[in-house]
């Protein structure tokens, strides 16, 4: 065991932040800490690394635990470049790399007893120096840095004049290298790009020591925990498994508590009711018995009303009508700002019911293609073409369709007028807007807040065909998964920019990915893409050189068309190979059949039987053979 955590008790002001909380950390055991925000993660971090004290309980620490804590803010300076900085962690290898160069040198000069003296602490310290990873600390110091998204050039950077978020990496980075037995990271995700977060699960996952983490991003927390903590209200609870399997066991846990929360809060009223009438008899007898239930009724330790969504926005997408088949069709858009090149002769289609997700880095132009395709963004080259009864409703991550100098409650005034002051007010409260909050002018507004109300009226719009731009940005977990919910009920289609890989891989089933100034498509969800990403790619590459071969041109075009040929036939082949196993499945049983009737006693004297008999199983045999062959040769297709 690294770490145990026995009935921690804090409290802030008269407000019970952790109350009872014991939970325990195993060697190499990774754990994700959840919980609404503010419900004490933080909290309960610093206890645990001595930064802040508990009122109760103790944090108990195997023997000569080391623990590394990368904190949400970083505030440190220094002069060194990120290398540099990074570089300092090994100093007690690079030291010792110095001392033996230094005995080499010695060593060549002397003899004798002081030559002995010298190759005894030579052997010493290359022992020292192979143990910690003498000869691989630079390649571990230039991965850690590549990894985090510091590679080139951007690795002499000097520390202080680097950016918040900037600092928040390089102290993740030396805290990974000191390689502490527990890992305690709040938020490591909050400043990191999808190819380093990606980094940064991997690293975990290969960790040799625990980890513990705080995040918001449920596919990251997918990818490594074994076990999750989470804190409500309070109280922890421990659940085994990743988040998915924590957030299933809570859903069915939640749905328990409120059942029994409910059922005891309608035997309390049933007693209450019992009890005011026995007392309105005002006999004797029946004021004893109602204070006789009255006792019984103030025993009953009251259940705490189990955290429901109510402090969630909750709402459904319905369009008003149906789109056709075709929703719409982009042919050879390109875009360029200055010298800036985005993309160019990109072409997709989108039919009703796709739920389609654009990936790619940032700056590749994802945000400027869904303007443009709503008419917000001048096109370059190409044209997009929506189909039949098709409605478009917006969602702008910068929230522009929003009216700063107009109060919420206008925003959704003037642009549904025949909504009345209660319609309006309903709405509201199902995005968390209530009372005088409705008055607010849209200026003041917090960006999650400004996300909410645009949220309210894309709701509002009917629309049919959603273009969203990171509709998850500000967004609490639980009111993602309402999104996300709402989003797989709709009926109508969607196209969204998001970085929540979580809220892609349940939401989408189709994926575009923007890269190389190009648009390649993937037919399924953010898992898939991850699987199929390195051989569409390859395939990109290889057409392009190609093409390069013959043609003038730089490179190929892989369009949306192309890809889906390959993937079409992809499916074919992998289908075709399912039954031709099954094929020879079957014909493998025919054979073994037709061999035990051939064996039976009856038949060794019916030679007519025992010759049709031959002949079928003949006829099995060569079926057999054919269906090997054609096995064989679809298996090479697939490999190829």
């Amino acid at each position: 065991m690294i770490l145990a955590c026995n009935h921690i008790h804090k409290e802030f002001s008269e407000e019970v932040i952790l109350k009872d909380a014991t939970f325990h950390i195993n060697e190499q055991e990774r754990v994700a800490l959840v919980g609404v925000n503010g419900a004490g993660k933080t909290t309960l971090l610093r206890i645990l690394v001595g930064e802040l004290e508990a009122d109760a309980g103790e944090v108990i620490r195997g023997n000569q635990t080391v623990f590394g804590y990368l904190p949400q803010q970083q505030g440190y300076h220094s002069d060194n470049s990120i290398y540099e900085e990074l570089l300092a962690v090994k100093s007690d290898v690079i030291e010792m790399d110095k001392q033996i160069r230094e005995l080499e040198q010695a060593m060549s000069q002397a003899e004798g007893e002081e030559l002995e003296a010298l190759l005894s602490r030579y052997h010493r310290l290359q022992t020292a120096f192979e143990s910690g990873e003498g000869y691989s600390y630079k390649s571990k110091v230039l991965g850690v840095i590549n990894g985090l998204g510091f590679g080139g050039e951007a690795m002499h950077q000097c520390i202080n004049e680097l950016s918040g978020g900037q600092k928040t990496r390089v102290a993740l980075g030396k805290l990974l290298l000191t390689e502490p037995e527990l890992l305690i990271l709040d938020e490591p995700t909050n400043h990191l790009d999808v190819s380093s977060i990606r980094w940064l699960e991997s690293y975990l996952i290969n960790y040799r020591g625990s980890v513990l983490v705080v995040s918001h991003d449920r596919y990251f927390l997918d990818r490594i925990a074994h076990k999750v903590v989470e804190i409500e209200r309070g109280n922890v609870t421990t659940f085994p498994g990743n988040y998915s399997s924590y957030a299933e066991k809570k859903a069915a846990l939640r749905e328990v508590l409120i059942h029994r929360y409910y059922n005891q809060q309608q035997e309390i009223r049933h007693q209450e009711a019992v009890i005011e009438k026995l007392r309105s008899f005002n006999r004797e007898k029946s004021i004893r018995r109602a204070e006789s239930r009255e006792k019984m009724l103030n025993k009953i330790e009251r259940l705490e009303k189990p955290m429901e969504y109510e402090k969630s926005i909750h709402f459904t997408l319905t369009p008003s009508q149906t789109s056709g088949r075709d929703v719409l069709q982009v042919e050879n858009f390109g875009k360029s700002f200055g010298d800036n090149h985005l993309f160019s002769d990109i072409s997709f289609e989108i039919k009703r019911g796709e739920r389609v997700a654009i990936l790619g880095q940032n700056g590749t132009g994802k945000t400027t293609l869904l303007k443009m395709i709503n008419g917000m963004e001048p096109v370059d080259t190409g044209t997009a073409i929506t189909g039949a009864n098709v409605e478009i409703g917006y969602y702008d991550q910068e929230h522009s369709v929003l009216h700063e100098e107009k109060t919420i409650f206008e925003e959704i005034q003037d642009d549904y007028p025949d909504l009345d002051n209660t319609a309006i007010r309903n709405v509201l409260a199902a995005f968390l807007f209530t009372g005088e909050d409705v008055f607010k002018p849209v200026h003041l507004l917090s960006g999650g807040e400004k996300g909410r109300v645009s949220l309210a009226k894309l709701m509002l719009s009917k629309a049919n065909f959603l273009l969203l731009d990171e509709p998850t940005n500000h967004l609490d977990i639980t009111s993602k998964e309402i999104l996300e919910n709402a989003l797989i009920n709709y009926t109508g289609t969607v196209l969204y920019v998001s970085h929540d890989r979580y809220f892609i891989n349940r939401t989408a089933t189709r994926i575009l990915d923007l890269t190389g100034h190009k648009l390649l498509s993937y037919d399924g969800d953010y898992s898939y893409y991850l699987e199929k990403k390195e051989t569409v790619e390859a395939i990109h590459l290889s057409k392009g050189a190609e093409t390069a071969a013959v043609k003038t041109e730089s490179a190929a075009k892989l369009d949306w068309k192309e890809q889906k040929q390959i993937q079409a036939k992809q499916r074919r082949l992998e289908n075709q190979y399912a039954k031709i196993e099954k094929d020879i499945e079957n014909l493998e049983k025919e054979i073994a059949a037709l061999d035990e009737e051939l064996a039976l006693p009856e038949y060794s004297t019916n030679a007519a039987k025992l010759t049709e008999l031959g002949k079928a199983r003949e006829e099995k045999e060569t079926a057999l053979n054919e269906a090997m062959e054609q096995w064989e040769a679809l298996a090479e297709q697939l490999e190829n």
